[in-house]
This record gives structure tokens, C-alpha cells and sequence, in this order.
């Protein structure tokens, strides 16, 4: 009798969540507190660039939030999606102490530490297209390759 799908993919879907709680811890063994915020004098390649998409977008939201409210976007990586690492976007108001903060004219990007090693360098902005309208990473020089919604990626090695 044939063995199942799912028992034949088993033992490779265990390896990989093993590959990716690996990755993920080494990740925040060596990562540092800082913030990172990009000097307009010298910009950092391990900056997180944001785009003028992201920048109006974000501040349409703001516009229809409270006074005061100053919600930021919460960008973080986790594991899942079909490529082995999903993007995930909220919209936030706090901060914590691992958080590192990208700020253009006046908007923020918060990034938790463990989730900025593997978004250095990488572009986020905010695409509008017929089928969906989403804040997408376009540009990560830490992923390989990805699916084709942009949401999941393969880390290098």
C-alpha cells in the first residue's frame, strides 16, 4: 500500500522547522542593541530603506487614527510561509527594548532585533496592485529566493 502525502513529507517539513529554529537562534545569539535609524550622511548598508509608497501610506494611516495615536508598522520574520521564512506587518503603538526604529519624515518602521538580521539591507514599501494592496519587502539581500506573493523567503546560507 502507498504511503501518504503527508508521511512522505514528514521527515522533510521536520527538517526544515529544525533548520529554521536553528537559523532563528543563531540569529539572536549574535545580534546587538541598537537602533537603526540611517544617518542622511552616511547611509549604513545594513539600513532598512523604506520608499516614498511606504511613507505616504503610512502617513494616510496616521491621518485617520486618533490624535496622538501615532501608530508605527511592525515589520517581523517568522517562520512558516512557503519558502521557509514569512514576513509578517502590524501596525503597532509600543515599543520594546529589543526594538530597533527606521524613521523617514516622521514615520517608523519598528523591527524587533531577531527579525532584523534577516531584513538588513532590505527595501520595504507599499504596493497597489489589481488583486491585493500590501506592505511587501521588495529587496533583501539575506533571501535567496522566495514565492511569488513576496510574503515568504529562503534565508543564505
Amino acid at each position: 500500500m502507498p504511503r501518504s502525502l503527508i508521511q512522505r513529507l514528514a521527515p522533510y517539513l521536520a527538517g526544515r522547522i529544525r533548520q529554521n529554529q536553528r537559523l532563528l537562534s543563531s540569529a539572536s545569539s549574535s545580534s546587538a542593541l541598537y537602533e537603526a535609524s540611517p544617518s542622511p550622511s552616511s547611509p549604513s548598508p545594513d539600513a532598512v530603506h523604506l520608499t516614498d509608497n511606504w511613507v505616504r501610506r503610512m502617513k494616510e494611516l496616521q491621518a485617520t487614527e486618533a490624535p496622538g495615536g501615532g501608530k508605527m508598522l511592525r515589520l517581523s520574520v517568522e517562520t512558516g510561509g512557503c519558502s521557509g521564512f514569512q514576513y509578517v506587518f502590524d501596525l503597532d503603538d509600543k515599543t520594546s527594548s529589543d526594538d530597533r526604529i527606521v524613521e523617514r519624515e516622521g514615520v517608523k518602521l519598528v523591527i524587533d532585533n531577531i527579525s532584523y538580521d534577516f531584513v538588513k539591507g532590505a527595501t520595504v514599501d507599499y504596493v497597489e496592485e489589481l488583486i491585493r494592496s500590501a506592505f511587501v519587502v521588495t529587496e533583501n539581500p539575506s533571501a535567496v529566493g522566495g514565492c511569488s506573493c513576496k510574503s515568504s523567503f529562503m534565508v543564505k546560507q
